[in-house]
Order: C-alpha cells, then structure tokens, then sequence
C-alpha cells in the first residue's frame, strides 16, 4: 500500500498508508495528528489544514486554485511548497510524499 509521510510540528516523521483517492487532509486526520485542525472538513475555506509539501513531489501535485492560493495568502507561514492539504487528491504515484505539518497561525 502507498505510503504518505508526515512531518507534525515537533519534527517527528511518521509513515502512515494511504488509500488512493482520499484527499492528504483525511489520511492525516484519520490517522491521528490531531494538530491539522482541518475545521472545515475539507471544503477550501479556512486554512487549518496548511502543510508544506517535500520540494521532490511539488511538480507532481495538481495546479493551486485561486481559492486556495487567497487562503494560503492569509498564513505567516506560507512559503514556496504550502499547500491545503485537503486540495491535494493522494494518488499511487504519490507513493512516499511527505508532508510538513504548518506552524498553527
């Protein structure tokens, strides 16, 4: 099975298997990482779901809406690789991406 690779916020790199098709948002939450608030559920409205992405899989990922590229602009912590994470649809090629949890603004 695919592996999705996250970083929380204390540094600590868990490898968790994810299912093809769910959004990065999900695997990340129903696997525990309780500090992804992702209070919207995944609809691209609040920004609590923020990671930055490992920069070997940035061009793999699909282009940044306009929605999402206005609520990254509200994070102090948005730099070349964030990404909602409930944008980003995990796929088998995405095997091994990893994923930097944001510092919580």
């Amino acid at each position: 099975m695919p592996k999705l690779i996250v970083v929380n916020r204390a540094g600590e790199e868990t490898a968790v298997e994810a299912d093809s098709g769910l959004s990065v948002m999900e695997i990340i939450r129903d696997n525990g990482f309780d500090e992804l608030l992702a209070l919207c559920g995944g609809c691209c409205s609040c920004a609590t779901c923020h990671v930055h992405v490992d920069p070997a899989f940035v061009a793999q990922l699909p282009a940044m809406s306009e929605d999402e590229n206005d609520l990254l602009d509200s994070s102090e912590y948005r730099n070349e690789t964030s990404r909602l994470s409930c944008q980003i649809a995990f796929t088998d090629e995405l095997d091994g991406l990893k994923v930097t949890i944001a510092p919580e603004d």
